[in-house]
């Protein structure tokens, strides 16, 4: 990887980091436990209830996301950042401006799941 191409993807990490980090205080406030003393009905209290459960779906995905983030930009300066943790292939630097928290190479992470 080159140096250009290494302040491009730390350059990605920190505007994602800051995109994440927004996202998830967003996503905390909407998943909030939901008061029954709430007047609103039976079916509305339903939909609410599930609406929250996708949404602490969706907060446990951007926690994960930005502990991956913070690991790239804790490591991009380092040797091994970019390379695959179980091939030790270089990733494609297309998929790290993608996903810079990427720890494994594309044919890795198919097999992983």
């Amino acid at each position: 990887m080159t140096p250009e191409e290494k302040l491009l993807i730390k350059n990605r990490i920190i505007k994602k980091l800051e995109r994440t980090k927004s996202k998830i205080l967003d996503m905390e406030e909407m998943t909030k436990p939901i008061s029954p003393e709430n007047s609103i009905g039976r079916l509305s209290r339903l939909d609410a209830i599930n609406n929250k459960s996708v949404m602490e779906a969706a907060l446990r995905t951007a926690r994960q996301e930005l502990e991956d983030l913070e690991y790239a930009h804790k490591h991009i300066e380092k040797e091994a950042y970019g390379v695959c943790f179980k091939c030790k292939a270089e990733i494609n630097f297309k998929r790290l401006m993608l996903m810079p928290g990427s720890k494994h190479c594309i044919s890795c992470a198919n097999k992983l799941g």
